[in-house]
């Protein structure tokens, strides 16, 4: 036998309609079903001219490619290249990749930015609408993405890039709302406008009862914001001055155990502060834990950390066990950075920039949605490359019959009930 290589076939091409990753067309069902494209076209800045194209057909294809594992413009190239897909979802027609860039530039300096965002409101509002929970835990974040742009400015990590804060729903890990910010913002800059824009999301009849962040939030007008709303905090307090001299009042230090009993090298303890335009004292629960550095320049004998609470109802212990489960938003930020390919942005521009993340930020929360809303509850744990390898990845062959079209998939009866579910489910959602 004749081979081209050590393995016995032959490679050629053929003329059938093959895609190699059928799981995109359900992934553009469930688009529809939240009718992602009537968002768009509302927000978004239209062409100038008749013969422009609509900016839907430049999100559909940026969607499908973050969602399939694309991390550049130029991965639009695969979706360009699957005549198959695009008969099955309808993009007949295509913007040439070139001018892909220069739309993210052109549509992001005029309203582009905020549209995109309008867009991802909607999207959540929509989600946490259908949503059983009533009451929700808001987690926020900041984080750096590197950018070795000419327009980048240098962040506090002393690296070029961009700071885009998010705030996340703990209970469903839907990004409520966010901001892409210029490196150089600090990460509490308009910190309560964030909080009352993730407060002006959720649908009637919800409710944020309960914020948690990190010392960026960590400003009397936070604190006071929550206080005069009614809501539950637990803030990772800065140790300033007078967070010191609280520290320094604590008598009653335990060990610290872990959710499941065992016991840490650390010690809890808790104290009563204020600061100076706070409108009420609020609680300190402090970690403390030797000092292994310490040597004749280091008098510390320990290390702190502090957590602010007014959460009075809960034990010093239930408190660090609350607070350090908004380590769950650092997964979520994973995610959607190493996940969606937003670690690194396509252009120098930071508008395009700032629209491109938005389109992340929607392929995040569409995916969400699938695992939420259209599969069995065993897949919310899994990742989008999880989703990429079972869901995506399937080859499949397009036919027709009559004015029919079929799509054939070569996978087993139970992954065949899956497709047909999310489906049915996408039919059904209103």
């Amino acid at each position: 036998m004749i081979t081209q290589g050590k393995l016995p076939f032959k490679l050629e091409i053929t003329d059938e309609e093959i895609t190699p990753r059928s799981g995109l067309a359900l992934y553009a069902e469930v688009l529809r079903a939240f009718r992602i494209e009537d968002g768009v076209e509302e927000h978004l800045p239209q062409p100038g001219s008749n013969r422009g194209y609509k900016p839907w057909r430049f999100v559909e294809p940026l969607l499908l490619m973050l969602y399939g594992g694309g991390r550049h413009i130029e991965d639009l190239r695969e979706i360009r290249d699957d005549v198959a897909l695009r008969r099955l979802i309808g993009l007949e027609e295509m913007p040439s990749l070139s001018t892909f860039g220069d739309w993210l530039s052109r549509c992001g300096e005029k309203s582009g930015v905020e549209g995109i965002g309008r867009v991802n409101g909607d999207v959540a509002r929509r989600i946490l609408r259908k949503d059983q929970t009533q009451r929700y835990t808001l987690d926020v974040d900041a984080t750096v993405i590197e950018a070795e742009k000419q327009g980048a400015a240098w962040t506090y990590k002393k690296v070029k890039g961009y700071q885009p804060i998010l705030g996340f729903i703990a209970e469903n890990g839907v990004c409520l709302s966010y901001e892409f910010r210029e490196g150089n913002v600090v990460a509490g800059a308009r910190a309560v406008e964030f909080l009352e824009e993730c407060e002006r999301v959720l649908p009637e009849g919800k409710e944020m009862n309960t914020i948690r962040s990190d010392s960026a939030f960590y400003q009397a007008e936070v604190l006071n914001w929550c206080e005069e709303r009614g809501k539950s905090y637990t803030i990772t307090a800065g140790k300033d001055r007078g967070v010191l001299e609280a520290i320094a009042t604590v008598r009653d230090w335990k060990k610290l155990r872990t959710l499941e009993g065992e016991e840490m090298d650390r010690e809890v303890g808790t104290a009563i502060h204020i600061m100076a335009k706070t409108e009420q004292a609020f609680r300190l629960v402090v970690q403390r834990w030797k000092n292994a550095q310490r040597d004749l320049f280091k008098a510390e004998d320990w290390c702190y950390h502090v957590i602010a609470t007014n959460l009075d109802d809960l034990t010093a212990e239930e408190v660090v066990w609350w607070h350090n489960q908004r380590g769950q938003a650092e997964n979520f930020i994973k995610e959607l950075k190493s996940g969606f390919g937003m670690e690194q942005m396509p252009s120098g521009v930071f508008s395009a920039n700032a629209l491109y993340f938005g389109l992340g930020v929607l392929a995040y929360n569409t995916a969400q949605a699938l695992k939420l809303f259209f599969l069995d509850k065993e897949w919310r744990r899994h990742t989008i490359g999880t989703l990429r390898w079972r869901l995506v990845e399937i080859a499949g062959k397009v036919i027709r019959h009559g004015r029919q079209l079929i799509l054939k998939l070569a996978v087993p009866l139970e992954k065949l009930e899956v497709l047909l579910r999310i489906r049915e489910l996408c039919l059904e959602f209103g």
